[in-house]
């Protein structure tokens, strides 16, 4: 063993105190100093139990519940997070691992078998097991279903226990099936006697357990000492509260009131970066900005009205004055940087700034002077009001006019979202190209927000998810973001990084997941203490 191998043995020994580790560095050549702060260094970045946290979120409103089939926002998939676990989950790394179910397999990317865990215990001491799967995998299947995962599940065709194991028979072929089981809003919750899903007290297998539920403002939870994970879920407790006012999470992280934000205020955190009790992380995914049209409603019914707004937004000029260079520039497609059948610049051009283009769509709808009503508020995305009045006045120029609607954020995702026929939003993006089109974009899926039906696309959805043969499934996936992109009723201006701010009284892995803002959504199983 080198000099350096037996340091370090040392070093990571938990009974070994500071004074004991800088003696024997020193002993073996090692400045005082320097041994110091490697023990400072090792010490931090080792997690350790207990602390109350306080994780300031946004998304949050009046009406959530806890039933994942009803999550829409970021508070509650965050907490959702606390509570519950799924069959799978996306690693740090981005790779799919194991969760409640210990590994899975199939012959034919139809029939999939997953064995589960054992000894995995619920909140209320109930043991899991294949019962509690189906339940939760049902409660979102039906045709009088309001799931946001109702896209998702519709292919599912049988779900059935076999012992340890839940099989599922799908209508076709998904090689993405263990990915979408991941999904936020399928998290498992105990099964009822009458087979029915139990999700009403926020009961779970997670590494926390509910102990104050309050929409729209607060949901507290404690440690789950029986969390069948042996390396997560270190606080106490945590806090967890709705802070829709970005300079409110600012201000709260600087005083040290709240110990996490995400979605700074771009314009901050020259500000925040000086400061020295804040550490400042930008996370590069598939997070983008969404300015979804109701497809089914006039004059949005007419592409040739919906190409027209997408020729009148300056794409770069939303990058460099709302994002202020935090991200880039987006295509009216959804599939993004983390995906791995984006199409290339020659498959799919780069849309630009173009009024006289756009002057052009409009005139073939017959609309040379077009007005319509754009809805948003704060919670929408980061900038989005900002956002939404650059849009009207580089409108100008293509003789539209949009009216700018400032709308509550309490009430945004419950009220705006999904309702009226022109809003902002954003989301979080997903792994897989069949996941994010198949829960947006499909025919008859309830996130559907722009109520696009487009017979093509989704006839290529069905044959994508089936089709083994790579070069064939990117052929079709290119296919398709073009279909989004040229037909669709969403503009999609940019991507954009997660932002956050930590205070350093809380330590957090070198490695974040790069698919949700806030390590994935796990920071309550994977952040800790620092003191």
């Amino acid at each position: 063993m080198s000099d350096k191998d037996k340091l370090n043995r040392v070093l990571n020994s938990p009974k070994v105190s500071r004074r004991e580790f800088i003696q024997y560095a020193v002993a073996g050549g090692v400045a005082a100093g320097l041994a110091g702060s490697m023990f400072d260094k090792a010490k931090a970045a080792t997690p350790k139990k207990g602390g109350h946290y306080i994780n300031s979120l946004t998304g949050g409103g009046t009406k959530d519940v806890l039933d994942p089939a009803q999550t829409n926002d970021s508070f509650m998939i965050n907490v959702g997070n606390q509570l519950r676990n799924n069959l799978t989950e996306m690693s740090p790394d981005g790779q799919l691992r194991s969760e409640l179910a210990e590994s899975w397999e199939s012959s034919d990317a139809k029939n999939w078998a997953f064995k589960l865990r054992k000894d995995v215990e619920f909140h209320n001491g109930k043991t899991l097991d294949a019962n509690d799967i189906v339940a939760s995998f049902n409660h979102h299947r039906g045709d009088d279903s309001k799931s946001g995962a109702k896209g998702l599940v519709k292919q599912i065709k049988d779900v059935k226990a076999d012992g340890d194991m839940v099989m599922f028979e799908l209508e076709g072929g998904n090689a993405d099936w263990p990915f979408i089981v991941s999904d936020y809003h399928l998290m498992i919750c105990p099964a009822k006697d009458d087979g029915k899903m139990a999700w009403e007290d926020g009961v779970g297998t997670g590494g926390y357990s509910l102990e104050k539920f309050e929409p729209g403002v607060a949901t507290q939870v404690k440690r789950n000492p029986n969390y069948w994970k042996e390396n997560a879920a270190y606080f106490e407790s945590i806090e967890n509260l709705f802070v829709a006012d970005a300079n409110a999470r600012t201000t709260g992280v600087r005083t040290g009131a709240l110990h996490s934000m995400s979605n700074l205020d771009l314009k901050t955190v020259a500000l925040l970066e000086r400061d020295p009790n804040v550490d400042i992380r930008p996370v590069t995914g598939n997070k983008h900005a969404v300015l979804p049209m109701h497809c089914d409603t006039s004059p949005f019914s007419d592409n040739n009205v919906r190409m027209a707004l997408k020729h009148a937004i300056n794409r770069e000029e939303y990058v460099k004055k709302i994002l202020l260079g935090q991200g880039e520039v987006g295509n009216d497609s959804p599939v993004g940087p983390a995906n791995i059948y984006r199409a290339t610049p020659e498959e799919m051009p780069q849309r630009v700034y173009d009024p006289e283009k756009a002057k052009s769509f409009l005139k073939k709808a017959g609309m040379e002077n077009l007005k319509v009503d754009l809805s948003v508020a704060d919670t929408a995305f980061e900038g989005a009001v900002d956002a939404a009045q650059l849009f009207a006045e580089t409108c100008k120029a293509a003789g539209i006019t949009i009216n700018v609607v400032r709308e509550a954020d309490d009430a945004y995702w419950d009220d705006v979202w999904l309702k009226k026929p022109f809003i902002g939003g954003y989301w979080g993006g997903r792994p897989t190209e069949d996941w994010v089109f198949s829960q947006i974009y499909s025919k008859g899926a309830d996130w559907n927000e722009s109520k696009w039906d487009n017979d093509r696309f989704n006839e290529l959805l069905v044959q994508a998810r089936s089709e083994l043969d790579a070069k064939k499934r990117r052929e079709m996936y290119v296919e398709m973001q073009n279909l989004v992109r040229d037909d669709g009723g969403t503009i999609i201006p940019m991507f954009m990084a997660y932002t956050h701010a930590v205070s350093k009284k809380i330590s957090t892995p070198e490695k974040w997941a790069n698919n949700w803002e806030l390590d994935g959504h796990k920071n309550g199983e994977r952040w800790w203490m620092a003191e």
